[in-house]
C-alpha cells in the first residue's frame, strides 16, 4: 500500500471511530414513494425509507391479555392462508394479486383480546395510521399479508407486513405495519380527516383494472369480483 493510500485509510478509520454513524451511511435503504408501476401502482401518503426486515418487529398491545412483540419468522409460523383478490384505489384504478399471510384469528388466539376491544388502531412505519373495527379484521376475506404473488412482499407494496381488506378502498389496506393496538373505541383514519369515507367500503362507480386495461362499471358495493 502506498504511503498516500495508507494515510487516507488511517484517516477514514479514525473518522469512523469518532463518528460510527458515518460507517452506516452506505446501509441506508431505498426511499419509497409513489409511482405508476405497471400492473400495480405504488402509493404511500409520503416518501419514507424502507424498513429493515431483519430488524422489524410487530408490537401488539392495548386491551389484550398477552401483549407481545413478534418478528416476521414467528408470524410466518402461524397457519398460512392465501387468496386472490383485487385492491381498489380511490384514484379509480385497481390491481389484482395473490396474497399470502395469516388471518387475524391466528394472532388473536395468542394475544387474547378482551371483550371490550372493538377496534384496532394500526400504525405504520411511515407514521400512517388507521382504525379498523374488529369485525372487519375478522372478516374471512381480510388478511395480514407477507407474500405477494408467491414471493416475499416487496418494500413498495408494504413489506414486511400489510393488511388486505378486499371490500375496502386501498387507504384502509394499511402497509408496513409496525404496531396494532386493541381499543374500545375507533377514531378518524388518516385520510378520513381530509374528507375520505372513514368506513371506506367500495362504492358503485367506475374502475380501471390495470390488468384488464379498460374501464368497467362497478355495479355493487364491496369487493370487486372480476
Amino acid at each position: 500500500m502506498k504511503r498516500r493510500q495508507f494515510l487516507k485509510y488511517i484517516g477514514i478509520s479514525g473518522l469512523f471511530a469518532l463518528y460510527p454513524q458515518v460507517a452506516l451511511s452506505s446501509e441506508k435503504r431505498k426511499i419509497l414513494k409513489n409511482y405508476d408501476k405497471p400492473g400495480f401502482y405504488v402509493r404511500f401518503y409520503k416518501p419514507f425509507e424502507a424498513v429493515d426486515v431483519e430488524k422489524w418487529r410487530l408490537v401488539v398491545t392495548g386491551l389484550c391479555e398477552k401483549p407481545a412483540t413478534f418478528d416476521l419468522k414467528f408470524l410466518k409460523s402461524l397457519k398460512k392462508s392465501t387468496q386472490v383478490s383485487r385492491m381498489k384505489c380511490v384514484e379509480c384504478w385497481s390491481a389484482k394479486a395473490k396474497w399470502g399471510g395469516f388471518r387475524a384469528k391466528e394472532l388473536f388466539d395468542i394475544v387474547k383480546p378482551s371483550k371490550e376491544a372493538k377496534f384496532l388502531y394500526i400504525h405504520a412505519a411511515d407514521d400512517y395510521y388507521e382504525y379498523i373495527p374488529i369485525d372487519v379484521i375478522l372478516h374471512p376475506r381480510t388478511m395480514f399479508v407477507y407474500e405477494m404473488n408467491d414471493k416475499p412482499l416487496p418494500d413498495e407494496h408494504g413489506a414486511p407486513l400489510r393488511l388486505i381488506i378486499p371490500p375496502k378502498y386501498g387507504y384502509k389496506n394499511i402497509k408496513t405495519i409496525v404496531k396494532i393496538e386493541f381499543r374500545t373505541k375507533g377514531g378518524t383514519g388518516y385520510w378520513a380527516q381530509f374528507g375520505y369515507s372513514n368506513d371506506a367500503t367500495i362504492q358503485k362507480g367506475r374502475d380501471y383494472p390495470l390488468d384488464l386495461e379498460r374501464v368497467l362499471e362497478i355495479k355493487d358495493e364491496g369487493e370487486l369480483k372480476y
